[in-house]
């Protein structure tokens, strides 16, 4: 009886293993295929996607190409021209290394590759179908490589099934396209999808590209971070404090290219934004650092995302140190620029100077609507000054409409044409219920921004701002769970602009928002028009919630209807609620304690923040005492 049990597993079920830890979805493919495009000295890289990458993932790239032996080999697992020896990888000036993409691509999915060297006169077409070779042929194609991935997981219906719906798959891609187009900015990028252009921006600076990516607003919203020492050099963009966001920042590091994650560096930045943000408010940074390969180490994970540091510690001082004068610089200078041709000559201040007087001077008791007779012409002026004649106007008559008391002009108005009070008020007139333990008559407003009540145990203070929204979110929850949301047409529509990633979740997004009183219409490449809002906002704030929803939905993109529709009720809550500084009347803040205490969760808003407080007998007494 042979005992032996451990056997070498054939290629294809290595490969497919391998595949499982580099191939997660088709973002991934999209990563390693445009990062040996990158390797291969491509400018130019075109990337056509079908049904989220399921169906077709084609990357073409204008680079150097293969010879028909090396495109065969380049599918043989760790078989890779980035490396030679274990010392390469100290000095690694390469995106891929690992010899593990190609093959891990092959074991999933069908591949057709079609590849020329510049100089050849016909180039080489290899099928490849898990893992299988189905043949190698001539074919006549241009100088470059075109890599077409189809049917993706094609024979594993388990890791299909695993794939999400195509607007997150989608999403996915997005994201990653923006990192490879970060940090490779003096290649041409067109993404394509579903034959929908959804980016396609030329070369050039890094600025640039952060505009083409997130929107022109954005390269106002930063400013450049310039460092270098013997350790590092670090370059890029930081968010200026006042434009940080809840929602919707972008934050990438890049090393020599490369883009990775680094949780230290970006607790660090975090906390040295801390307090000069807005609370739960983060900022957006593009920062490339630039160090020698035989400091840091790659080779940990296989996406090669985490990156390790000889001189963690001293870099992230000089970061933050970097970030700190940025920072300072741009807070202080303001928007003045002193080394601008146009800029004010500013005179030395002379304290023993005296003041001159003006040539001119009019008598304080020159009154310029009374006629010219009746102002006296001021003696001691050494200039004879003679003022103008009144113009023939009767002023009198002309304002004497402002002087009609209001109750007069209202008086006028027929009962028929005053309208009706409209239906989608802040408040209503209702007043509090007695199981709230509330006293409506016994309320008054804090600094124009809190409600102080008493309570069954004291007193309660009640934030307003964040009460408005617990309650608008529970009525926008139940008109979008009767139907449509009612909305209104705008006479003018109001213009906006999205980043190319934002606009494609806006149009996969349009049966939804309509549901949700939006309609919008696309006016360019990623230029939209507001046509109607939801009844309960202007257009401005209608603007301001639909931006607010498309950041909320953008991590876990478009999901089903019923999970789509809190994210939306909280957005138009938050816009429509009052501000934390509006003065309120007694009776509009017994309106809100009673509304509040209808809800089922009246301490808590939709995303968690407390809407109040308690100071109870006994605390009060004990201070008191």
């Amino acid at each position: 009886m042979n005992s032996d049990i451990i056997r070498l597993l054939p290629d294809s079920v290595a490969n497919q293993i391998a595949a499982g830890e580099v191939i997660q979805r088709p973002a991934s493919v999209i990563k390693e295929l445009v990062e040996n495009a990158v390797d291969a000295g491509a400018t130019a890289i075109t990337i056509v996607i079908k049904d989220a990458g399921r169906t077709l993932i084609q990357v073409i790239d204008n680079g150097a190409g293969m010879s028909p032996t090396d495109a065969r080999m380049a599918f043989e697992r760790h078989a890779t021209s980035k490396i030679s020896s274990a010392e390469d990888l100290y000095s690694l000036h390469t995106m891929g290394f690992r010899g593990e993409a190609l093959p891990s691509i092959a074991a999933v999915a069908q591949i057709d590759l079609r590849t020329m060297r510049e100089g050849d006169t016909v180039g080489t077409r290899l099928m490849i179908s898990e893992s299988r070779f189905e043949g190698q042929e001539p074919v006549s194609c241009v100088p470059g490589t075109n890599m077409s991935v189809k049917n993706l997981f094609f024979h594993m219906p388990a890791r299909r099934k695993f794939l999400k719906k195509d607007s997150v798959e989608l999403g996915h891609i997005m994201r990653e396209f923006e990192r490879l187009a970060l940090v490779n900015t003096g290649i041409d990028f067109t993404l394509i999808h579903n034959d929908v252009t959804l980016h396609q921006f030329m070369k050039g600076t890094f600025k640039q590209r952060i505009g083409a990516l997130f929107g022109k607003n954005t390269e106002g919203q930063i400013a450049e971070i310039n460092t270098e020492t013997s350790l590092v050099k670090i370059t890029g963009f930081v968010g200026m404090p006042r434009f940080a966001k809840k929602r919707g920042f972008a934050q990438f590091f890049f090393v020599n290219g490369r883009n990775m994650r680094h949780p230290a560096f970006h607790r660090a930045l975090m906390n040295t934004y801390e307090p000069l943000v807005a609370p739960q408010s983060q900022p957006s940074y593009f920062i490339n650092f630039e160090v020698d390969p035989s400091t840091i180490d790659v080779n940990i994970h296989p996406q090669k995302h985490e990156i390790k540091f000889e001189h963690e510690q001293a870099i992230m001082q000089i970061l933050l140190a970097a970030v700190r004068e940025t920072l300072g610089k741009t807070q202080a200078a303001g928007a003045l620029d002193f080394d601008a041709e146009e800029a004010p000559d500013i005179p030395i201040f002379d304290p023993s100077a005296e003041a001159p007087m003006p040539d001119e001077m009019a008598d304080e008791t020159f009154n310029p609507f009374r006629p010219a007779s009746d102002n006296p012409i001021r003696e001691s002026s050494p200039r004879t000054w003679t003022p103008s004649p009144a113009p023939a106007t009767d002023w009198e008559a002309l304002y004497s409409n402002f002087t009609k008391k209001r109750d007069d002009a209202f008086a006028e108005i027929p009962a028929e044409d005053i309208p009706e009070e409209h239906p989608s008020k802040l408040f209503t007139e209702e007043p509090a219920t007695e199981d709230s333990g509330i006293r409506p008559t016994a309320c008054f407003q804090l600094h124009d921004g809190y409600i102080v009540t008493p309570s069954k145990s004291g007193i309660m203070v009640i934030s307003q701002h964040r009460a408005h929204v617990r309650i608008l979110y529970d009525r926008f929850m139940r008109q979008m769970e009767g139907g449509p949301v009612p909305s209104q047409q705008l006479i003018f529509g109001e213009d906006f602009e999205l980043s190319p990633s934002a606009s494609a979740l806006l149009e996969q997004a349009t049966d939804i928002l309509t549901e949700a009183g939006f309609s919008t219409s696309r006016n360019g490449d990623n230029r939209w028009t507001l046509t109607s809002v939801p009844a309960a906002l202007s257009g401005g704030k209608a603007v301001e919630a639909l931006m607010s929803i498309l950041d909320d939905v953008s991590a876990d993109i478009l999901v089903d209807p019923t999970a789509f529709r809190s994210p939306v009720a909280l957005a138009m809550a938050h816009s429509a609620a009052i501000s934390g500084s509006q003065p309120l009347t007694p009776a509009e803040m017994e309106s809100i304690i009673a509304d509040l205490f209808r809800s089922a969760e009246p301490s808590f808003t939709p995303d968690g923040l407390a809407v109040m407080t308690i100071v109870d007998s006994n605390e009060l007494a004990s201070r008191l005492q």
